[in-house]
C-alpha cells in the first residue's frame, strides 16, 4: 500500500483548506506531486515542501530574493529567474507585484502559483548577520505532535511485535528568518516500545540538526542530521523533482547544497556536518563529512544487507538495529554566472565492515565491497531560448551521464530533451536522477515531453520516453526495453470550475509467471483519470475517475476502477475547515491496482492503493485558533467486500475493515 510521507502541507492546504482567495492553477503542481507518489518507492519532500509553507506566512521579498530563495520554487524556470533578478536589477526595486507581468517569459500561470508566497518591499543595507540577543528575542519556535490510533489489530501484536500500536512523534523547530534554524525530531513507529527494552532514551528514532545561513563568506553552514545533492544527482541526488508526471515542473534539479533533515524518513540522510563558502563573486566551494550507524544484516563481520525501513519492532528487527558504520566525505566546487554554471562533485564512502550481498542474477552488477567513490562535472549553460544541462559521472564500476536540452518557444510553450546512459555496473549509492527506474543504473533513455498553453483556459502537456535496460531486472530475466508516453488536457473555464483528463501508456516486458525466467512477454498498461474541481466561495468539491486496463497477452488481462468524491468547506465564522472523501474501488488483481489520494496531516500526503472490491471512507477536521494553535483529526476506514483478512504474516488483520484516527496539535510562539 502506498502510505507515502512527503510534507505537502502547502500544496494541499492551499487547494482544501484555505479556499478563501486561491486559484485553481496551483492544482496542477499538486497532480505532479500525487503522480510521483504513486511511482516512487520512498520518495521524501517533506524538509523542501515545509519551506514552502513557511513562505506562506514569511513572504519572501523579491527586491532581496537571491538565486538560491528564487530556486526553492519548482514553477519558476532558470530562464524566468535569471529574467527577474534582471529586472530588479536594471529597473530598481519593484513598487508592486504586479510588475512580474513585465518580466521577460513570466507567464500568467506561474505569477499567479508564485504570488502566495512573495512580497515587495523597499531593500535595505544588507544586514549583518544579527546577534545571539536578537536571534533569541525574535526568533520563533513551532512545536508539533501527532498521534496514529490503529482500531484494529495486527497478527504482530499477538506474539512478535514489542511496543503498543500507538504511533507518535515529535516535531521541535527554532527559526530566525532564513538566517538560522534549530530542531529535534523524535518518532515511535507502530510496535515499536517506548522508554523500555532498547528504546530506554524513549523514541525509537531522533533528529537532530542546526542550520546557519549568510555569514559573510559562509554560504551554508549545517550540523547534525542533514541532505546535500548536486549537479543532476549522479553522485549526489536527494532533491524535488526527478520524476515523469504531466509537467515538467518535476523533471528539473535546480537547488543544490545542504539542507536540514527534520522529516521522519530514518535511512535517506547524511549526519555530521556540512558547510558550503563562497571563495569569489562566481565561486563557490563545499565539502561535508557524515558519521552514522547504520541497519542492516551483519555475519562474521561481513554486511549480507542494509535495512532500509527504520522499523524495529520485532527482535528480528532489532538485531539489525545499527549492525554496522557508514562514514561518507566530499565535496563540490562550481562557477556560476548569469548564462553559465559549471561544477564539479566528488564522494568517497566506505563501511567499517565489507558489504557482500547475495544477490540475484538480475542485481549481479549492484554494489559490493568497502571503499566506493564517485565524481562528476556538471553543467548548464543558456543561449537564447535553449538552456543545455547536463552531468557525466565516473564510479569505482562504471559510468553515468545524463543530458537535458530545454527550448523555451514562448511564454507559454516548453519543450525538454532528456538522454541518460546509466550503465549496468555503475555504482553510485546517493545518485537519484531521471529515470524509468528508482536507482541511476542500468538504464539508457530517450525522454520527449513538451506543455503549452495554445488557447486562452487550455493546457496541454505530451511526453513519450524510450527506455531500455541492457542487464536483467526485477522479474525480467534479459536485457528489454519499453515505452512510457503520457498526454493529458487540463481546461479552466472560469475561476470556480476546473477539469483534466489524463492517459497514460507504458509498455515493459516480464517474465511469465511460472516460468522460471525462460518465458518473457511484453505487458502493457494503460491509465486513464478525469479529474473535475468546483471552488465557490467556501466550498471545494472535487470528482476523480480512474480507470486501469492491464494485460500480458495470451495470458493475463485485468481491469480496475474506482471513483472517488471529496467535499470540504471553511467555515466563515469559526476558524474550522472540514473535508469529507468517499472513494468506491473495484479491480481483479494488484497489476490494475488503483490509488486515491487523500488529504493527510501538516507535512504529510496519503496517497494509498487499493486492489479487489470495496470503499474508502475519509474525514479530515483542522481547527486553528488565531496564530499559535492548530488541532487536525482525521478518521479514515477501509471496507473490503472480497475478502475476510487484509495483508498477510505479521501485518495480517482478521476482518475486513481497517479504522484509523490520527490527530496533529502544533504550538507557534
Amino acid at each position: 500500500m502506498g502510505n507515502i510521507k512527503i510534507g505537502m502541507c502547502l500544496l494541499i492546504g492551499l487547494i482544501s483548506s484555505a479556499v478563501q482567495g486561491q486559484n485553481t492553477n496551483l492544482m496542477l503542481l499538486e497532480e505532479n506531486l500525487e503522480q510521483l507518489a504513486t511511482e516512487t518507492e520512498s520518495t521524501d519532500w517533506e524538509d523542501e515542501l515545509e519551506e514552502l509553507s513557511y513562505r506562506q506566512t514569511e513572504k519572501l521579498n523579491l527586491n532581496t530574493a537571491t538565486r538560491q530563495q528564487l530556486k526553492i520554487f519548482p514553477f519558476l524556470s532558470d530562464v524566468q529567474i535569471e529574467n527577474l533578478l534582471a529586472y530588479i536589477y536594471v529597473h530598481g526595486d519593484m513598487q508592486t507585484l504586479y510588475e512580474l507581468q513585465l518580466v521577460e517569459k513570466m507567464d500568467k500561470a506561474t505569477i499567479e502559483r508564485l504570488l502566495p508566497f512573495v512580497c515587495v518591499v523597499p531593500s535595505r543595507e544588507k544586514e549583518k548577520f544579527p546577534s545571539l540577543r536578537r536571534i533569541l528575542k525574535c526568533g520563533k519556535h513551532e512545536m508539533t505532535g501527532r498521534f496514529d490510533m490503529p482500531f484494529y489489530t495486527r497478527k504482530g501484536y499477538e506474539t512478535s511485535y514489542l511496543g503498543p500500536s500507538l504511533y507518535h512523534s515529535l516535531r521541535y523547530n527554532f527559526r530566525y528568518s532564513d538566517r538560522l534554524q534549530v530542531g529535534m525530531t523524535g518518532e515511535k513507529d507502530a510496535g515499536e516500545p517506548f522508554f523500555a527494552l532498547h528504546n530506554r532514551q524513549g523514541y525509537d528514532y531522533y533528529s537532530f540538526y542546526l542550520l546557519m545561513k549568510d555569514y559573510g563568506c559562509l554560504q551554508t553552514l549545517v550540523v547534525g542530521n542533514y541532505k546535500a545533492s548536486f549537479g543532476q544527482g549522479l553522485v549526489l541526488g536527494n532533491n524535488f523533482g526527478f520524476g515523469k508526471t504531466f509537467s515538467l515542473v518535476t523533471t528539473e534539479n535546480r537547488t543544490e547544497g545542504f539542507r536540514k533533515h527534520s522529516s521522519s524518513d530514518e535511512y535517506n540522510y547524511f549526519k555530521g556536518v556540512g558547510t558550503t563558502v563562497r571563495l569569489a563573486s562566481r565561486w563557490q566551494t563545499s565539502a561535508f563529512y557524515s558519521h552514522r550507524r547504520m541497519d542492516g544484516a551483519a555475519e562474521d563481520n561481513v554486511i549480507t544487507s542494509i535495512y532500509k525501513t527504520g522499523l524495529h519492532r520485532t527482535k528480528n528487527e532489532v538485531s539489525k538495529r545499527h549492525a554496522f558504520i557508514m562514514q561518507v566525505a566530499g565535496g563540490n566546487v562550481s562557477y556560476e554566472t548569469s548564462r553559465l554554471k559549471v561544477g564539479m562533485t566528488g564522494v568517497y564512502y566506505f563501511f567499517n565492515h565489507p558489504y557482500e550481498p547475495d544477490l540475484r542474477e538480475y542485481a549481479r552488477y549492484n554494489l559490493r565491497g568497502n571503499h566506493f567513490y564517485n565524481v562528476s562535472v556538471d553543467y548548464r549553460y543558456r543561449l537564447g531560448r535553449f538552456t543545455f544541462v547536463g552531468e557525466e559521472a565516473l564510479g569505482k564500476h562504471g559510468r553515468a551521464f545524463l543530458n537535458q536540452l530545454h527550448y523555451q518557444a514562448g511564454s507559454d510553450c516548453k519543450v525538454i530533451l532528456i538522454h541518460r546512459h546509466y550503465s549496468r555496473d555503475y555504482w553510485g549509492m546517493f545518485a537519484h536522477s531521471f529515470g524509468e527506474s528508482s536507482a541511476s543504473q542500468n538504464e539508457k533513455g530517450f525522454f520527449l515531453g513538451s506543455e503549452a498553453s495554445l488557447f486562452a483556459r487550455w493546457r496541454f502537456f505530451g511526453a513519450i520516453d524510450l527506455f531500455s535496460f541492457p542487464w536483467w531486472k526485477y522479474r525480467i530475466s534479459k536485457p528489454s526495453k519499453g515505452v512510457d508516453g503520457l498526454l493529458q488536457v487540463t481546461f479552466t473555464p472560469d475561476k470556480q470550475w476546473s477539469m483534466y483528463a489524463n492517459y497514460r501508456f507504458k509498455r515493459k516486458e516480464r517474465d511469465v509467471t511460472g516460468s522460471g525466467g525462460e518465458t518473457i512477454l511484453p505487458t502493457y498498461h494503460h491509465k486513464i483519470r478525469y479529474r473535475l474541481n468546483y471552488m465557490q466561495g467556501i466550498w471545494n468539491l472535487r470528482t476523480t475517475l480512474d480507470y486501469n486496463h492491464f494485460s500480458q497477452p495470451s495470458l493475463q488481462y485485468s481491469q480496475g476502477w474506482q471513483a472517488t468524491q471529496s467535499c470540504s468547506v471553511q467555515l466563515p465564522f469559526v476558524p474550522l475547515a472540514a473535508s469529507l472523501q468517499g472513494t468506491y474501488f473495484h479491480t481483479d488483481d494488484y497489476d490494475s491496482r488503483v490509488y486515491a489520494y487523500e488529504k493527510g496531516l501538516l507535512y504529510t500526503f496519503y496517497t494509498p492503493s487499493f486492489y479487489g472490491r470495496g470503499f474508502r471512507f475519509s474525514a479530515h477536521l483542522r481547527y486553528d485558533f488565531r496564530n499559535w494553535l492548530m488541532v487536525i483529526a482525521k478518521f479514515g476506514q477501509t471496507i473490503y467486500q472480497d475478502r475476510d483478512e487484509i495483508g498477510s504474516g505479521n501485518d495480517l488483520i482478521r476482518g475486513n475493515k481497517k479504522s484509523d484516527l490520527q490527530v496533529q496539535i502544533r504550538l507557534k510562539f
